[in-house]
């Protein structure tokens, strides 16, 4: 009797793995600007939190590692023997619903040329591990937007979430950022400071001394993007500056060592760097396109350069023929207007909204406004950028613009 049920008993305690041929975990080639998250969403794996993890246990990782060009890397992907009969049976599982998603995975993998024949054809199953290791919950799309991908650190892209609230691209005495409320979670936004790197755009004098317009405007976006952050929003600086954070003071010394979102030197040629950053926005705002998260946002900061007797103030630009960027343009405008009359009441504000058609409004997917805080060259202007608190409450007043928006 015992020579019968031992071995009866013996596979009936076999684990899964063996019962269903020995699966294994699939291998890929990571390609040149792959990082964890796009990895896994070209396989459809990027909804799932378990599947990060059992990624990291693979390939003994963690959410802050990179990736490497062309090298071999484990998929949460079992590969099994299909037996030519069911999924199901395959498995070892009862749920039709399940093997109709797992059917339906390895269809999607099929028409976007990632396996290369179908079941029956290779006699080969692909299940994604979610399916039965985890409770195949969908994340939420807030969720999703604090995965952490791993080539892209806080001095890289800001994102609102707990934890870690420090952000080097701030600067040392900024660089902690409470989080304030959740109210812009889910939001993204994408803050250009005009010009950096070898050009620094539109040049004035202030008592003698050289100011430049890339410098000020780059101090008025930090300041933007740094509210946004802090009230829970997902906010990239696409110029960047390794070692100017947020500064006080009225004279900010320029430099040449500003580079783009990525890591990327800026170019000489206006045209390659205009692309550089629209496709910067772009390749950002279709990876979030993927997540569903609504409309995304882009504004774009400068300051003018006219005559010294010229008097503006701030202005704003959108795309001819875009509604939601001439409402976006609108609304920033309407703010600032409403801002001046609490806060100068003496004076008259005459910003205005305009169509025009510039790359960073024409070739960035995202709805977009071109803001030009004031003329360089007229002294009333530059107090405006040039004191401290004036750029703190152009940063402010432009993120309540941002928020009236949202909330429309």
């Amino acid at each position: 009797m015992k020579r019968i049920f031992i071995p009866l008993l013996f596979c009936i305690l076999l684990p899964l793995s063996v019962l269903a041929n020995d699966p294994y975990y699939h291998q890929v080639k990571a390609v040149s600007g792959d990082h964890i998250f796009k990895l896994l969403d070209r396989y459809s794996l990027a909804n799932h939190r378990c599947n990060y993890e059992q990624f990291y246990k693979l390939n003994d990782l963690n959410k802050n590692s990179k990736l490497f060009a062309d090298k071999l890397y484990y998929l949460p992907v079992l590969i099994y023997t299909y037996n030519k009969k069911s999924i199901r049976s395959t498995l070892g599982i009862d749920s039709w619903d399940q093997a109709i998603r797992i059917k339906q995975y390895n269809e999607n993998l099929l028409s976007n040329d990632l396996r290369q024949s179908t079941i029956i054809g290779s006699n080969i199953l692909w299940v994604p591990h979610h399916e039965l290791y985890c409770n195949a919950e969908v994340m939420t799309e807030n969720e999703k937007l604090v995965v952490e991908e791993p080539n892209e650190t806080t001095t890289n892209i800001e994102k609102g979430k707990s934890g870690n609230r420090n952000f080097p691209i701030f600067g040392k005495k900024y660089a902690h950022v409470p989080l304030v409320d959740t109210s812009l979670r889910g939001k993204i936004f994408y803050i250009v400071a005009g010009h950096g790197g070898p050009d620094s755009g539109a040049v004035g004098k202030a008592n003698g001394k050289q100011i430049c317009e890339d410098e000020y405007a780059y101090d008025v976006a930090l300041r933007l993007c740094r509210n946004l952050i802090a009230r829970g929003a997902v906010a990239y600086m696409i110029t960047r500056d390794p070692n100017d954070g947020i500064r006080d003071g009225e004279y900010l010394a320029g430099d040449y060592d500003e580079y783009c979102w990525g890591n990327f030197k800026i170019p000489r040629s206006q045209k390659r760097r205009l692309f550089q950053r629209s496709d910067a926005i772009n390749e950002r705002f279709e990876v979030h396109k993927k997540q569903d998260v609504g409309e995304q946002i882009m504004v774009s900061i400068h300051i003018d350069s006219r005559s010294k007797s010229s008097r503006t103030d701030v202005f704003f630009y959108f795309y001819p023929g875009s509604n939601k960027g001439k409402k976006l343009a609108d609304t920033l405008q309407q703010t600032m207007k409403a801002k001046y009359k609490k806060y100068n009441p003496s004076r008259t504000y005459s910003g205005t909204v305009t169509a025009r058609d510039l790359h960073m409004l024409r070739e960035t997917k995202s709805t977009g406004a071109y803001i030009e805080l004031g003329n360089i060259r007229n002294k009333s202007d530059q107090r405006r950028f040039l004191l401290t608190s004036n750029r703190q409450a152009l940063a402010d007043w432009l993120f309540d613009g941002l928020v009236a928006y949202v909330r429309k």
